[in-house]
């Protein structure tokens, strides 16, 4: 596919496999065609690698972001999980939420959480609010003690952005679906590894081995889980779609 644009004439050009069109620039399709092609160089360019939460570095998307406020805000859930941590920023930023709420808590499960991250975020202002478990998401015993902290009653949100290959995700989501309560969500992130397989950091693999894949094939599993995009709570414009690196990625319970 090749992109075309042209500022004079206000005009964006479409060509796949030789056969052009055109629409308006300024447009909702044009929108969404350049912002697809503006996630795939972004994303190959490390851009969510240039961001922070409160002092600790957040590798996501700042898209992404605001739209997991909105349904954390909507969802008011008691304890938020989160496997993989990396430097902790996200741990951080869903803390920051639950404690402008006054509510909730959060538990982050990494197979390695290293030294320094640790350090940083057991020194940090909202760690009381935060419970670290080092061990494989997917490992029985780390299942069962994350379990095992979730009280009777509790509204429960879990968002898995761990190792995205299909197998894991898929595993992932077998551990925990059943912990998630009703009309909250189990989060697969990371399915735009499905669209960045021909970037140059990107994997050819990726086309079918993916977070998106795995949560298409829960979804077929189980019927009480739907994959669907949250309802942007506010919109004074004719856009419908997000900008996003987690396609297909919420599986609400119904």
């Amino acid at each position: 596919m090749k992109l075309i644009i042209d500022t004079k004439e206000k005009k964006l050009t479409e060509v796949i496999d030789g056969k052009e069109r055109s629409i308006e620039l300024y447009s909702k399709e044009a929108f969404e065609l350049i912002s697809r092609q503006w996630l795939k160089v972004g994303w190959n360019q490390k851009y969510p690698y240039t961001f922070s939460w409160m002092g600790r570095p957040v590798i996501q998307l700042p898209e992404d972001m605001i739209r997991m406020q909105e349904v954390i805000y909507k969802v008011k859930p008691d304890v938020i999980i989160e496997t993989g941590i990396a430097h902790g920023g996200s741990l951080i930023y869903y803390a920051s939420l639950c404690k402008a709420m006054e509510k909730g808590r959060i538990i982050g499960v990494d197979i390695e959480i290293r030294a320094h991250n640790r350090k940083a975020i057991e020194k940090h202002e909202l760690k009381p609010l935060i419970t670290l478990i080092e061990g494989s998401s997917t490992d029985v015993k780390i299942v069962n003690q994350v379990k095992s902290l979730i009280k009777p009653n509790e509204t429960v949100l879990v968002i898995l952005d761990s190792n995205h290959t299909k197998k894991h995700v898929l595993s992932e989501l077998e551990a925990y679906y059943s912990v998630v309560t009703k009309n909250s969500y189990i989060v697969a992130t990371d399915g735009s590894m499905k669209y960045l397989y021909d970037v140059p950091r990107g994997k050819q693999e990726w086309i079918t081995d993916n977070p998106v894949e795995a949560a298409k094939e829960f979804a077929s599993k189980h019927s009480d889980f739907v994959i669907e995009q949250p309802m942007w709570i506010f919109n004074e414009s004719e856009l419908s779609e997000n900008i996003t690196h987690w396609p297909s990625s919420f599986l609400r319970k119904i």
